[in-house]
């Protein structure tokens, strides 16, 4: 049976009997009559079918939800046999939004000293790619915005706020700057982020507030390729202060604070909303807890980050 409702999750997340089959390691006439054993066993039609992949039924979309659920919970009950033998072990895969990619090695550098058996797959995806890898069990922790948009039902750690800094070089416009507005951050030319992305979606809204239109010059995905246009001179861009960090600034880049308002947005790790968690899941938040209070800049923020648990 549970093999079967894998081959469910699997054409539910490709929409295709072809790349489901690849993704479970069975050819497509394996994983087609398998799918119509679950439907036998449970008196339903599950997928609708025509010369390709159609959709799920009412009852399929139902049955769906189910399989999640089973499917976790057999994972965990394997993963918890093998820690109960091996002590903790296996694969983590953790997906992050590019302007917290940065991040990623505080909780992953302290596992793995830990834990050294287990092995990390890290990507990079937008908010909205987290949650439904999520709750499809693609992943098994992503790092995300918490207080900005809804997160959905899983489980948060808040790690850190976000506050927002113009990248640019010393000889540029506002490169001589203490500190800048959103309005004048708008008078140059700016690389930002692709709009699909929360964090470009959270400068808009800044940007309009201060009464202007977003007008980037450049857009990508990336932000090391956002910073190299920045060390040419010829770009700014909005970068969380950390991120910053992160990239080292050199003599030929300056971080300068954006007022007008001081915005900062919660980042912190989301694992599925499940009892008992993994154990790899567990350890995992444990972590995330531990760096939460290294992170914090203040007492108060170490406050404020806690009530949003």
């Amino acid at each position: 049976m549970i093999d079967k409702l894998e081959y469910l999750l699997a054409l539910s997340r490709e929409r295709h009997f072809g790349r489901a089959a690849e993704a479970c390691g069975v050819t497509q006439p394996t994983l087609s009559a398998g799918l119509k054993q679950l439907e036998a066993t449970l008196g339903a039609l599950l997928v609708q079918r025509g010369s390709r992949f159609v959709g799920l039924t009412p009852e399929g979309v139902r049955v769906l939800d189910w399989a999640r659920r089973i499917v976790s919970d057999t994972r965990a009950m394997r993963q918890e046999i093998v820690a109960l033998k091996r002590g903790l072990t296996g694969h983590l895969r953790i997906a992050a939004i590019p302007t917290a990619l940065g991040m990623v090695s505080t909780l992953t550098t302290p596992f793995r000293t830990r834990h050294p058996d287990v092995t990390f797959k890290i990507s990079s995806c937008t908010s909205i790619a987290i949650l439904a890898q999520l709750e499809n069990l693609e992943i098994d922790a992503g790092i995300t915005y918490l207080d900005n948009e809804p997160v959905g039902r899983v489980r948060q750690i808040p790690l850190y706020y976000e506050r927002y800094q113009l990248l640019t070089t010393p000889d540029s416009p506002l490169g001589d700057r203490a500190e800048v507005t959103w309005a004048e951050v708008a008078s140059v030319p700016l690389c930002l982020l692709t709009p699909d992305m929360q964090n470009r979606r959270i400068i808009d809204r800044l940007l309009r507030a201060a009464g202007t239109e977003p007008a980037p010059t450049l857009e990508s995905n990336s932000m090391i390729l956002l910073f190299s246009h920045v060390r040419t001179g010829r770009w700014s861009s909005i970068m969380p202060a950390k991120l910053a960090q992160t990239l080292g600034l050199t003599n030929t880049v300056r971080a300068i604070p954006i007022v007008g308002p001081d915005t900062a947005h919660a980042v912190g790790l989301v694992v599925p909303s499940r009892e008992p968690m993994t154990s790899l899941t567990a350890a995992l938040v444990a972590e995330a807890r531990r760096a939460a209070n290294e992170l914090a800049d203040s007492p108060d923020e170490r406050e404020n980050l806690r009530a949003l648990q």
